[in-house]
């Protein structure tokens, strides 16, 4: 199976131009992205660098006739933003949410003032991300980690966290928590009547969940996250050749299932293409690996949509 290599993409590509990375996917173009939901959008403002910021993702994901959008940060709520963002590029809905990262903590506060933000565009909280304590454990050391559980068991700021959810139908998003927290994470929301759920790119080292586990979490009615960036953009958090992590992906996602399966982008880091590019590459990829239009519409359109209530 041939694979792209990404690279930095500073603008979309029009349909006149060649795809800079087809040379290696054996003369396989991008597809349209027409319909498709993104829940796992990077962009500027960030306390970190991004290559691109939330208007211009807006604009061009607009222009290529995409449905909607979700900004993600890890650090600052994104609902005040999408709501700004949706005024400002009209023809796109554009959402937001909270990361439970250390600059909040497990905080019901927050997310209630999240969800209570102008035009109610907050949708989604993330479990602790870059601050988890798995993430601390298999990836990166961090003096501010965020716990989520102990003991084999949720703390009960995470309960209470998850029952705000479930007051104001959002969706749960497990973060960078372990394959053992997120299957409790995910048993616990089915408990307490959360209807949405999503685990965090359960496949690479930033999770590392089995396909028994993601199999597990499906079945308690949560879907599976594979984004771009994990599979195909420079990521120095897994390891190996980019024909291998598709290979994996292409792998787990049939022995899951596409219908417990969303593709997001994970993009808008500085060395990896635009949103838009490494979707309309990736789905032409799952494409030649012999996924059908529709397994391919269901998990970049539907199954995002039904996520986020459209």
């Amino acid at each position: 199976m041939a694979l792209l290599a990404l690279a930095p993409a500073a603008r979309p590509l029009s349909a006149q131009q060649e795809c800079p990375w087809c040379g290696t996917t054996g003369g396989v173009a991008p597809i349209s992205v027409e319909g498709v939901v993104d829940l796992h959008v990077h962009s500027a403002p960030d306390s970190g660098p991004r290559s691109i910021d939330a208007l211009e993702v807006a604009r061009i994901a607009r222009d290529a006739g995409m449905r909607a959008l979700l900004l993600k940060n890890h650090y600052a709520p994104t609902a005040g933003l999408a709501y700004l963002v949706e005024r400002a590029v009209p023809g796109i809905r554009v959402f937001g949410g909270i990361a439970l990262n250390a600059s909040t903590g497990i905080n019901v506060v927050a997310v209630d003032h999240m969800v209570r933000t102008t035009g109610g565009h907050g949708k989604v909280v993330w479990m602790p991300t870059f601050d988890s304590e798995h993430y601390h454990r298999v990836l990166r050391p961090n003096p501010n980690r965020v716990p989520i559980s102990a003991d084999g068991a949720l703390l009960p700021s995470v309960l209470a966290v998850l029952d705000k959810i479930a007051e104001h139908d959002l969706v749960l998003a497990t973060g960078h928590s372990s394959p053992e927290e997120s299957l409790m994470l995910v048993r616990e929301a089915r408990e307490r009547g959360i209807g949405r759920v999503m685990v965090t790119h359960p496949l690479p080292p930033p999770v590392g969940m089995s396909i028994e586990q993601q199999k597990r979490a499906a079945a308690w009615g949560a879907l599976l996250e594979y984004p771009v960036g994990n599979a195909l953009g420079s990521n120095a958090t897994w390891e190996g050749t980019s024909e291998a992590k598709l290979r994996a992906y292409v792998e787990a996602i049939r022995a899951v299932g596409p219908e417990h399966v969303v593709v997001s982008s994970d993009l808008g880091q500085s060395m990896n293409p635009i949103h838009t590019d490494g979707l309309a590459v990736f789905l032409a990829q799952l494409l030649q690996a012999g996924f059908t239009r529709g397994e391919v519409d269901q998990m970049s359109k539907s199954n995002p949509a039904r996520l986020l209530g459209l």
